[in-house]
C-alpha cells in the first residue's frame, strides 16, 4: 500500500530512500542519525562534509553507501520550544521537501523516521500527527511507497482517546456476545429439564424483541437486488465508485491502495481480494454498515463478532469515521493489519 507504519530499524529497511533526522551540521549525531552514520559507515560522513550543512525544514540527499537504500535525505527537524515557534510549519516542510527530493531521484520507495520526536522534543503524539498529515497530503498527488518507520507503541499515541473508545466498544461487542451464548446454552438446558417453563421463556424474549424492534424499513428495490445477484467484487466496486460519484484515483488514494493493484481489481472481473482491501474500499467510499456487509459478501467474506478486526471495522463504520489513516493508527495498535496491507487478519 502507499502509506505503511510499520515497526522495524530504518537502517534495515530496503527501500531507494531512507530519510536520516539530522542536525543543522549534517556531521552526524545520536539516535537515528547517529545508527545511519555507523551502518553507511564513514564514506557517508565523507559526503556530508561537502553539503555545508542544513536549515532546518531544508533537506539534502547523499548516497547510501553501506545501506540498503541507494539514497539518504537528511532533514534537519525544529526543536521543540513550546508550539508557538513555527515548530509544525517547519516539521511539514521536512517531510515535505524529503519527499520531493525522492521524487526528484526517481525514487519509489522511501522509509521515515518519526523527525523531531527524540531528543528535539517534539510532543511524539504532534509529531506523528504532522507525519501522518504531510505524507499523506503528498500521495494524493504523487505515486511513491511512503513507510513511516516506529520501534514499538511508545511513539504512537496519537489517538489515545480513540484507542480507548475502540477498546471499549470491543468489550461490550464481546460482552453481548457472551451473554447471548449464556442465554441460549440456558434456553437448550431448560428445554431438557421443563419444557412448559421454557416455552413460557421463549415466548416472553418473543414479545421483548418484538417490543424492542425497529420500524419496519421500507420495501426494497427488488429490480435493483436481482441485477446485483450474480455480480462480483470488481464489478461492485466500480458500480459503487460510479453511484459514489468519484475517480477511480480519488477512490484508491482513499482507500491506501496502489495503483497497480486498483488497476488488477478492475481488469479481473474475478479477483478476490483480501479482507483488509475490502474494507479499505468500503472506507473510502463511505460506505454504510450493511452496504459493507454486503461488499463483503462479494469478496466472500462476512463481518464476525469473533474476530478483532472486524469488531474495530465495525466501530469506525457505524461512527463514520472514514479516515484509512486514522483507522491504521488504530489497527496499529492493536497489532492488526492494516488497510490497504493485503493481509488477511
Amino acid at each position: 500500500m502507499p502509506f505503511e507504519i510499520v515497526r522495524n530499524d530504518i537502517t534495515k529497511m530496503k527501500v531507494d530512500a531512507i530519510v536520516n533526522a539530522a542536525n543543522r551540521s549534517l556531521l552526524g549525531g545520536g539516535g537515528v542519525d547517529g545508527a545511519i552514520h555507523r551502518a553507511a559507515g564513514p564514506q557517508l560522513l565523507a559526503e556530508c562534509r561537502t553539503l555545508g550543512g542544513c536549515e532546518t525544514g531544508e533537506a539534502k540527499i547523499t548516497r547510501g553507501y553501506r545501506l540498503p537504500a541507494k539514497y539518504v535525505i537528511h532533514t534537519v527537524g525544529p526543536i521543540w520550544h513550546g508550539g508557538g515557534h513555527g515548530e509544525r510549519a517547519l516539521l511539514t516542510s521536512c517531510y515535505r521537501n524529503a519527499l520531493t527530493l525522492a521524487q526528484e531521484h526517481d525514487c519509489e520507495s522511501v522509509a521515515f523516521p518519526l523527525i523531531s520526536a527524540g531528543a528535539y522534543g517534539y510532543p511524539k503524539d504532534q509529531a506523528m500527527a504532522v507525519a501522518v498529515e504531510a505524507i499523506t497530503q503528498f500521495l494524493f498527488d504523487h505515486d511513491m511507497q511512503v513507510y513511516l518507520v516506529v520501534f514499538g507503541h511508545t511513539e504512537f499515541n496519537t489517538g489515545k482517546k480513540l484507542f480507548r473508545e475502540v477498546q471499549e466498544y470491543i468489550d461490550d461487542v464481546y460482552a453481548e456476545t457472551h451473554v447471548q451464548k449464556n442465554m441460549e446454552h440456558s434456553r437448550r438446558s431448560l428445554w431438557q429439564r421443563d419444557e412448559a417453563a421454557a416455552l413460557e421463556l421463549d415466548k416472553a424474549l418473543s414479545t421483548c424483541f418484538r417490543d424492542a424492534a425497529m420500524p419496519s424499513p421500507a420495501a426494497p428495490d427488488w429490480n435493483a437486488l436481482l441485477r446485483q445477484t450474480d455480480e462480483g467484487f470488481s464489478e461492485a466496486l466500480l458500480r459503487l465508485i460510479d453511484e459514489k460519484g468519484i475517480t477511480d484515483t480519488q477512490c484508491y488514494k482513499r482507500a491506501n491502495v496502489s495503483r497497480k493493484l486498483f488497476s488488477k481489481i478492475r481488469s479481473n472481473p474475478g479477483y478476490r481480494p483480501s479482507k483488509p482491501t475490502v474494507f479499505a474500499f468500503a472506507v473510502a467510499l463511505e460506505l454504510s454498515l450493511p452496504e459493507t456487509k454486503s461488499f463483503l459478501n462479494k469478496a466472500g467474506f462476512a463481518l464476525s463478532h469473533s474476530s478483532k478486526f472486524d469488531i474495530i471495522m465495525e466501530y469506525f463504520i457505524l461512527n463514520h469515521r472514514y479516515d484509512v489513516f486514522e483507522i491504521n493508527e488504530v489497527l496499529f495498535q492493536f497489532d492488526m493489519p492494516l488497510l490497504g496491507s493485503g493481509v488477511n487478519p
